[in-house]
């Protein structure tokens, strides 16, 4: 398995320990035995990985089961020979990882055969959104798109829209943030606003509607770039986390449904045929009788 390294300055067995969930001193045997290579070399333990490495680990022992194909439903929106649209609902994970094998959305793809390209454990995955982020994803089903389609995203040819609840009135009507994200150095399950081993993240927003009973903001947001957590790092940095949100948010978690934050649209043009490609997915329901719910108190208020 061939891992692409998206940091820098921490040790490789701190760094396959947090990716992989394999403890340190088995990672340090394995690159004591050459089992584990950077950019196809030998390394010390103490290497520091550097952005866009490769680093080899062996399947075999990073991964122990097979990953199996499942019958769960989806709801596609778009699909044909090369490609598919789904709309992710909130609480499902993309792909697979360790301690998490089943009930996933590659889980499911597969479950539904015909789908394929990248990495063994992610076929067919070209980006992702949180387990807690509801709404669309473009999946490849074969090597030559999922190719095709990553270096469109790289290249922001594919256009992402999302909606938010956030905790806070903003008063801009419209806003960029242009802030770097990097791994936490205090908790590395967390992204944060930082000039350390960080890359360029920027997030364009404007005000969808305001509920000044409750405090919160509805929000639309583009993004230039697609890095982990961007957005809610970006408001959580600028005062105003999303919502529900259980890591970023400036309260306890409120409700299981996870953060209100929903992949509402994408674009793009189809990387074989040119066809114009535009799929937006309704909200879903417990952020939309949310919503209903704040529309009826700002309702009564006025009274």
């Amino acid at each position: 398995m061939n891992i692409e390294v998206e940091t820098k300055g921490i040790r490789i067995d701190q760094y396959l320990n947090e990716k992989l969930n394999i403890s340190r001193s088995k990672i340090q045997k394995l690159i004591k035995d050459r089992r584990i290579l950077v950019n196809g070399k030998k390394v010390s333990v103490s290497y520091l990985v550097k952005e866009c490495d490769f680093i080899e680990v062996p399947t075999d022992l990073s991964f122990e089961i097979h990953i199996e194909g499942e019958n769960i439903p989806l709801d596609i929106r778009y699909e044909d020979d090369d490609l598919l649209v789904v709309n992710k609902k909130s609480g499902m994970v993309v792909h697979p990882a360790p301690g998490n094998y089943s009930g996933t959305l590659v889980n499911a793809l597969l479950g539904r055969g015909n789908i394929g390209g990248g990495e063994q454990f992610r076929p067919g995955i070209v980006h992702r959104i949180d387990k807690d982020t509801s709404g669309v994803l473009v999946v490849a089903k074969n090597d030559e798109v999922h190719e095709i389609l990553s270096q469109m995203i790289k290249e922001r040819r594919v256009k992402r829209v999302y909606y938010a609840l956030v905790d806070g009135l903003i008063f801009h009507e419209s806003g960029t943030i242009d802030a770097p994200i990097g791994r936490d150095p205090k908790n590395r399950q967390k992204m944060k606003v930082t000039d350390e081993n960080s890359k360029h993240a920027i997030t364009h927003f404007r005000v969808l509607k305001r509920y000044p009973r409750v405090h919160q903001t509805l929000i639309e947001c583009r993004l230039d770039t697609g890095r982990t957590h961007q957005i809610r790092v970006h408001f959580h940095y600028i005062g105003y986390p999303i919502y529900n949100d259980p890591v970023y948010g400036k309260r306890k978690q409120v409700t299981d449904f996870g953060q209100f934050l929903h992949a509402k649209k994408i674009e793009f043009f189809h990387p074989k045929t040119g066809e114009e490609i535009k799929v937006e997915v309704e909200l879903p329901k417990e952020f939309k009788e949310y919503l209903e719910d704040l529309d009826r108190l700002e309702v009564e208020n006025k009274l």
